[in-house]
Formats: structure tokens, sequence, C-alpha cells
């Protein structure tokens, strides 16, 4: 929970990602930790991803944030992040990851993509959240990624833990 500010500071720094309040950040730190993973440098927090089981589909793990600060890009962090956090306990019957991206964020579909590649499953694109229905013409569509079925050999072959991070 003492992470929340810098989890804060770290999204801001990290366009194009929607900057959540401090308050959803500090619950995402809470409630969802088991879902959730900081990746730190010298002390200082460098990444984050933010997830969730929705309750309608348990057996995703549902990535809402993936960022990464600009020193630390580049070097396979938030793949290491997302497959850490598949290899914990708490992700025992994970057989999708999914995420929803807007069609011009290129370093997600970069990383998503490449995450399929590497556990050898299919990523599905469907349209999620359509710009002028769901937000109003104010926010770009956002399209669903759903990755899998996984099998757990497959995706864990790459995680090192948290300690890797």
């Amino acid at each position: 929970m003492a992470d929340g500010p810098a989890i804060t500071r770290l999204i801001a720094r990290c366009p194009p990602l929607d900057v959540n309040s401090a308050y959803c950040n500090l619950l995402q730190c809470t409630h969802f930790a088991d879902h959730c993973i900081v990746a730190e440098r010298e002390g200082e927090v460098v990444g984050w991803v933010s997830g969730y089981r929705p309750p309608s589909d348990p057996q995703s793990l549902f990535i809402w944030q993936v960022a990464v600060s600009t020193q630390a890009r580049g070097q396979g962090l938030a793949a290491r992040m997302i497959e850490a956090l598949l290899a914990r306990p708490s992700a025992a019957g994970v057989t999708h990851l999914t995420t929803t991206v807007t069609s011009d964020n290129r370093p997600s579909w970069a990383l998503f993509g490449a995450l399929a590649q590497r556990w050898k499953a299919p990523l599905d694109k469907t349209l999620h959240f359509e710009r002028e229905s769901h937000f109003a013409g104010a926010h770009p569509s956002e399209w669903q990624a759903r990755i899998g079925p996984l099998r757990r050999a497959s995706r864990s072959n790459h995680s090192r833990g948290d300690q890797a991070i």
C-alpha cells in the first residue's frame, strides 16, 4: 500500500495510460494485491502491472494497466511482471489473459502479441468499448485482446518469479 503514490506518479509519466485517482491505485494495491505487481530499481518504482480476475470470467486474468518507466523500457520487464503474476498461486485456474487496448497503442499490442507467440497461444482481438457509444466520443475505442487457452507449463517456463523482476 505504501507504493500507491509512487505508482500514481509512474502512471502519470507513462502516456497514453489513463491516469487513475490515487485512491483507485491504493485500492488496486490492497483489494487486488494478489494480481498486481511492482518492480523497483534502487528503491524507485520502475514498473507496475495491475490486474484482477473478473467475477463474470474467473478463468481469466484481466490486465488493467502496464506501466514501465522510460529508464526500464526495452528490457522485457513488462512481460516478466505478467509472467510472475501468472506464476503466483492466486492465478491457479487461469486459462486466459485479457486486457483492453486502444488500436494506436503499439507498445501494448507488441507486448501482448509477443506473449501470445511465446506461449504459443492464440490472441483474439474484438471491439470491447466503442468510442461513441461507451465514451461519448471522449476516448478512443478499446479493443479486447484475449490470449489463450494458456497451458500452465508454457506460460511459466519463461517466468522467473517476483525475484527476477
